[in-house]
Parts: structure tokens; C-alpha cells; sequence
């Protein structure tokens, strides 16, 4: 019997006694557009564990989007957690700065579809329920005021970047 613990965003560090065990971001481009992965599985957020190699949460998530989704980011900004059994699953939200030609992961050989879309609809993909919900609101307030990203009403369409 497998049992699903369910998670509970809170926009914050995680405790030091929790484990982080993902890092994924929510990465705007300069239309105020959100890249998200077509997967085998569906739709996901560029991310993934953190390894050894990584300094801290930032650099992860700058690794783990360049080999997902040949992806240069800056300035990642922490937006706070989902917490699942002591194990933190960290939510960032970060600038695009360029889309390097598509490869496949290097953990797995996947190749994964890359695609532009507004806040809202990184949501309706996603299928996160109020956790997503709450996570979109904050990364939208990140890029709207720290960035000048117009996340409400984007000035391109949703686009698939090959």
C-alpha cells in the first residue's frame, strides 16, 4: 500500500531540521511568459535534487535547467517550500536570459518540449491545486516587482521554443 503525503506551501526557508530534496523554478522570459516541460508524464517546472556539485538551491536550479531545458537563468529569487514528511521541496523564480539548442537530459537521455505560457496557464497544467495556486501568486509578485515583468497580461503569446 502506498500512502501520499500531502504537501503544504509555505513561503519561506524551510526549517534547518528539513531535508530539501527538489529545487524547481518558475522561469519568466522578458514577456512575462513561464517556461514550462512537456514531459512524457505531462507538464512540469524546469528542476530537480539538489547534488553534490551544487553550491546552494540557486545552483541547482541554474544546472538543472540547463541540462532539462538548455535554459541560462538569473537572479533567483527563493519563494518558499512545499513541505512533504520533513523533506522540503523548494519553489524559485528566476530570469531567462537565453534558450541554448535542445539536447537530452543528461540524467535519463530524455529530451524534453519547451513551452512559453502565462501565469494562469502554468497552473491549469500543472494541476497543483491551491499549493500551485499560491506558488503562482508568488512568483507573478516577484516577477511583476522585482523584475517589471508584465506576468498579468503578457506581451506575446504562448509559444513552444524548439
Amino acid at each position: 500500500m502506498s500512502i501520499t503525503l500531502p504537501f503544504r506551501w509555505i513561503a519561506d526557508r524551510p526549517a534547518p531540521t528539513a531535508t530539501v530534496v527538489q529545487v524547481y523554478g518558475w522561469l519568466f522570459d522578458d514577456h512575462g511568459r513561464v517556461l514550462v516541460q512537456d514531459t512524457p508524464d505531462g507538464h512540469n517546472l524546469p528542476g530537480g535534487s539538489p547534488e553534490l556539485v551544487d553550491a546552494d538551491p540557486a545552483a541547482t536550479l541554474h544546472r538543472e535547467a540547463a541540462e532539462e531545458s538548455q535554459v541560462r537563468l538569473t537572479d533567483p529569487v527563493l519563494l518558499g517550500h512545499e513541505l512533504a514528511g520533513g523533506h522540503a521541496f523548494l519553489r524559485m523564480a528566476a530570469r531567462i536570459v537565453g534558450f541554448d539548442a535542445r539536447r537530452p537530459d543528461p540524467d535519463g537521455g530524455r529530451l524534453l518540449g519547451r513551452r512559453l505560457v502565462s501565469v494562469a496557464d502554468v497552473s491549469l497544467l500543472l494541476g497543483w491545486g491551491d499549493s500551485g495556486a499560491e506558488q503562482a501568486a508568488a512568483a507573478a509578485h516577484v516577477a511583476a516587482t522585482r523584475w517589471a515583468l508584465p506576468v498579468w497580461s503578457p506581451t506575446a503569446p504562448s509559444a513552444v521554443i524548439d
